[in-house]
């Protein structure tokens, strides 16, 4: 069935074909007259399937037909509005192009399209911004090995110097609706804040503790501060973690700073082995006082009361001289010699004796056996004898 059939078209020109000129002519043995497939023939062949999909009679045969076809197409269409939400994902229902809700993983449902369609993005998997450097590889421990982006990782301190930061920003979508209507480009916008929030930390910050002890705390800052710039956009986004991969100064001066770096380890050595040298000699010391103290104590209390004993014995002699003074300085007489000869070796002398005199030790035996045993057994050569009734 040709268009216009080779008659004048509808534009008013003459020529057979219509305005595009003639035909070319139809190749030998039939089959397309162009590079491309008839008109003609397409048509006839929609009219053949819609022929073995209805089937022939006209009338209420032919209606009854159109209606199971029209059932079909409906239950097709109708059927298509099924979708699958898997366990890492979180469905965002869209009607006509405006976010409408959301679907929990599992098998779901929604108007076919055009009315409503559903994007799927991933939600609980941990995605990764590299600031600082490119990395083709999303490992953390590989992640240094990539290119180094000087405009992003040269930064100024808070003493005016300049250091060299490569970070990774950890982060996961926290709310899908948020995450993909209200910011056009999320992962984008995510890191302009955390460089941003990570300029700002570091310029309020030395460089040596930026080198050193206090690198934790300017990760926990940056994560805080770029968390509180997407919530105020409500990007939908979370940030798990903040890890600092190269805090080094400037590769010119890098050796320089390393240097200081050992001298100031140095440093805290030495301050920590004298601090444990005082707190080992400080407490002997005050031990050693206290000790001396408590003896000194002791010895005071001691002779005082020595001393008082011997005011107390004095006063009762004094008394009991007062009442009976030949018997108390007899008495006195006799304490005195026996402690006086106790302490002292006795030597008997034997005036019948000629010539060699022996000694008869009548001592103490317990200091009998401290003498020299020499000593002991020394004869004394008497020359003289002594005269009757001599001192013994």
């Amino acid at each position: 069935m040709a268009l216009n059939n080779g008659g004048p078209s509808p534009w008013g020109n003459p020529r057979p074909g219509g305005p595009w000129g003639s035909p070319p002519p139809t190749p030998p043995g039939g089959g397309s007259r162009g590079p491309g497939p008839d008109l003609d023939d397409l048509i006839r062949q929609a009219q053949d399937a819609v022929r073995r999909v209805i089937p022939s009679g006209g009338g209420v045969a032919g209606g009854r037909g159109l209606a199971i076809l029209g059932l079909i197409v409906v239950a097709l269409w109708a059927a298509s509005g099924f979708y699958r939400v898997q366990p890492d994902e979180e469905g965002v229902v869209l009607r006509f192009g405006a976010f409408n809700r959301t679907a929990a993983p599992g098998l779901n449902y929604h108007i076919p399209w055009p009315v409503e369609r559903v994007e799927t993005p991933r939600v609980t998997t941990e995605n990764l911004v590299f600031i600082g450097f490119r990395s083709g590889d999303t490992a953390p421990a590989r992640a240094p090995l990539g290119r180094d982006v000087v405009e992003e990782s040269l930064m100024l301190t808070g003493d005016e110097n300049i250091i060299d930061i490569d970070f990774v920003v950890r982060w996961r979508i926290r709310d899908a609706g948020d995450f993909l209507f209200n910011t056009r480009n999320p992962e984008s916008t995510l890191k302009s804040a955390a460089e941003s929030m990570m300029r700002e930390v570091i310029g309020r910050t030395p460089i040596q503790p930026a080198l050193t002890e206090a690198r934790g705390q300017i990760e926990d800052q940056v994560r805080a501060g770029t968390q509180a710039i997407m919530d105020q956009y409500r990007a939908g986004i979370a940030i798990t973690q903040v890890q600092l991969q190269k805090v080094d100064p400037p590769a010119a001066v890098i050796e320089a700073f390393r240097d200081v770096q050992r001298a100031a380890a140095d440093r805290e050595r030495q301050r920590n082995e004298a601090e444990a040298y005082r707190n080992d000699i400080i407490p002997r010391a005050r031990g050693e006082a206290e000790r001396m103290i408590q003896e000194a104590q002791g010895f005071r209390d001691s002779q005082e009361v020595r001393a008082r004993g011997e005011a107390q014995r004095f006063t009762s002699v004094l008394n009991a001289y007062s009442s009976a003074p030949d018997i108390t300085r007899r008495r006195i007489y006799l304490e005195t010699m026996e402690d006086v000869l106790r302490r002292n070796p006795k030597v008997i002398v034997d005036d019948q004796l000629q010539g060699l005199v022996p000694f008869l030790n009548l001592g103490d035996p317990a200091r009998q056996g401290q003498r020299p045993a020499a000593a002991a057994a020394a004869p004394v050569l008497n020359s003289t004898r002594p005269p009757a009734g001599a001192a013994r």
